[in-house]
C-alpha cells in the first residue's frame, strides 16, 4: 500500500482528489491537512466522503507527512514550494497540483504569479506530470508537477499536429470554455449563482496564468517557439472544459489517422470518429480526454475539439494517473469508471 498524505483537502481539487484516493485499492489515506479545518471529521466537512474517509483534518505542522510515501499539494500556488523541499529530504515522493513547479523558467514563474520561486533549484529537476508525453520520466521522478487543466485540454487537442509538423506554430488559436468549479472554492461575487448563471464571458484575455505553461509544453513539441492566442471563458456548469483549438495546416496529412496513430495506446485519450462533437457532460467526473478533429469545407484550417473534467484529468484525476505510474501500477488502477450522465 502507498501511505499518502494530502495538504489542502478542502477545495474542490482537494475533495475530488480524496474521493478518488479513498476507493483506490493501493492507496491508503494517511493524513489529510487543513489549518482553517483543523479537527474537523473530513466527512462532517465533506458528508459525500462519510463511510469512505474516516480521518479528521490535521494542521500541516502536526501532520506526518514525512512519514508517507508520497504527498499530493492540492493547495493554493506558493504553497508546495516551500514545504516540498523537506519532504523530499526525508524520502518522500511529491505530486503539486497547483502550479509551483511547472514553469522551467524561475523569472517567468515569478512574473505570472506575483512573487519569487522559494526553490528555483528544483525546476529542473520537477517533471511536468503530462503522462502521454513524459511518462517514462514520470516512473522515476520524485516531484511531479501535475499540469492544469487548460493546458491539459489544449496540449493533447494540438500534440499531434506540432510533433507532425504538419500547422504553423505561429498563428494557434485556443478557444476555451470552463466550469465555474475551475475557479476554487472560494467566496467570490463573481462565481455566486446569481451572477454567473445564464451568462457566458471571456476573462484574462490580455494573458491567464496558464499561458506561459501551454506555449512551453506546445513548444517543446514543435521543436521550437509557438505563437499562441489563448482566450478562456467562464460558463454556467459546475465541471467541464471544451477547448476549441484552430490551427493552419501546411501540409497533406489524414488527419483522422494522425490523431488515432498518436493516441492509440493511450487509455486516458479517446479520439472520437471523423465528425464527431465531443460533449463536456460525457467525461464529468472521469479521467478522460476526448477528442475529435474537423476540417472545415477541406480547407486549410483544422479544428479540434477537446473535452475534459477539470477536476478529474485536468486536475485530480491525472494526479492519481501519475501517482500509479511512479509506484509501478496499472496506470488505470482507480479511474476505471464511466461517466456520470445525466
Amino acid at each position: 500500500m502507498i501511505r499518502v498524505g494530502v495538504v489542502g483537502g478542502t477545495g474542490y481539487t482537494g475533495v475530488e482528489l480524496l474521493r478518488l484516493l479513498a476507493v483506490h485499492p493501493q492507496a491508503e489515506l494517511a493524513c489529510i491537512t487543513s489549518r482553517a479545518e483543523a479537527g474537523t471529521p473530513v466527512a462532517e466537512l465533506f458528508p459525500s466522503l462519510r463511510g469512505f474517509v474516516d480521518l479528521a483534518f490535521s494542521a500541516p505542522e502536526a501532520a506526518p507527512l514525512a512519514e508517507c510515501d508520497l504527498v499530493f499539494f492540492a493547495t493554493p500556488n506558493g504553497v508546495a514550494m516551500t514545504q516540498a523541499p523537506a519532504l523530499l529530504a526525508a524520502g518522500v515522493r511529491v505530486i503539486d497540483l497547483a502550479a509551483d513547479f511547472r514553469l522551467r523558467d524561475a523569472g517567468e514563474w515569478a512574473r505570472w504569479y506575483g512573487q519569487p520561486h522559494a526553490c528555483p533549484d528544483l525546476l529542473a529537476e520537477a517533471v511536468y506530470g503530462l503522462p502521454e508525453v513524459n511518462r517514462e520520466a514520470v516512473r522515476t521522478a520524485r516531484l511531479v508537477a501535475n499540469p492544469g487543466c487548460y493546458p491539459t485540454a489544449v496540449q493533447l487537442g494540438l500534440l499531434p499536429l506540432l510533433e507532425a509538423g504538419v500547422v504553423e506554430a505561429s498563428t494557434l488559436v485556443a478557444d476555451c470554455k470552463s466550469g465555474v468549479s475551475g475557479a476554487g472554492r472560494k467566496a467570490a461575487v463573481g462565481t455566486l449563482l446569481a451572477e454567473c448563471s445564464e451568462s457566458m464571458k471571456a476573462y484574462a484575455v490580455p494573458g491567464h496564468r496558464h499561458l506561459p505553461e501551454i506555449r512551453q509544453g506546445l513548444g517543446q513539441a514543435a521543436g521550437g517557439p509557438v505563437g499562441l492566442t489563448f482566450v478562456p471563458h467562464l460558463t454556467p456548469m459546475i465541471r467541464g472544459i471544451h477547448a476549441t483549438l484552430y490551427a493552419r495546416l501546411t501540409g497533406g496529412a489524414d488527419l483522422q489517422e494522425l490523431f488515432q496513430g498518436r493516441y492509440r495506446d493511450e487509455p486516458f485519450v479517446d479520439v472520437l470518429p471523423a465528425g464527431s462533437h465531443p460533449e463536456t457532460r460525457s467525461v464529468r467526473g472521469v479521467n478522460t480526454c476526448r477528442i475529435a478533429v474537423h476540417r472545415p469545407q477541406d480547407g486549410d484550417t483544422v479544428v479540434v475539439l477537446s473535452v475534459i473534467d477539470n477536476l478529474v484529468k485536468g486536475a485530480a484525476g491525472q494526479a492519481v494517473q501519475n501517482m500509479n505510474i511512479m509506484f509501478g501500477l496499472d496506470e488505470t488502477l482507480g479511474l476505471a469508471a464511466p461517466a456520470l450522465v445525466p
